[in-house]
């Protein structure tokens, strides 16, 4: 029960807090079209990049292979991308967008691609605290 909740727990958690904060109306953040697009959609990467790295780190630790924890990972970012649209059709101020859901998966990709392909050449330091966080 302890090994269940110490590697599921936390994308339950990140996902319980992607549905909060998808439940808000969206204020603008700036008044200039791009920044508005670039910050928001900086927003969907990031979010989603971490679900997806803290599903990879839970599948890894359940003895899944490195390539299924990637697949599963990324699959389970991109259904719930879906989701978490269909959510926000019901949210005053939202819309649901095919374009937001490619841009949660761009980040379930970069999240892989960042752990198999940057993390190995990481410095000693960041290589050892992704070591104890138990990513690797």
């Amino acid at each position: 029960m302890k090994k269940l909740l110490r590697f599921w727990l936390p994308p339950a958690l990140w996902v319980a807090a992607i549905f909060i904060f998808s439940s808000y109306p969206t204020a603008p953040v700036s008044t200039v079209y791009w920044r508005e697009f670039v910050i928001k959609k900086s927003a969907h990467i990031i979010e989603f990049g971490i679900l997806t790295t803290l599903l990879y780190r839970a599948f890894r630790n359940y003895n899944v292979g490195k390539g299924n924890a990637a697949i599963f990972s990324i699959f389970i970012s991109l259904i719930y991308g879906v989701f978490d649209e269909f959510h926000q059709s019901f949210t005053p101020g939202r819309e649901p967008r095919v374009r937001d859901v490619v841009f949660d998966t761009i980040g379930a990709l970069l999240a892989i691609y960042s752990l198999w392909n940057l993390l190995p050449k990481a410095p000693a330091k960041l290589k050892s605290w992704a070591k104890r966080l138990q990513l690797t």
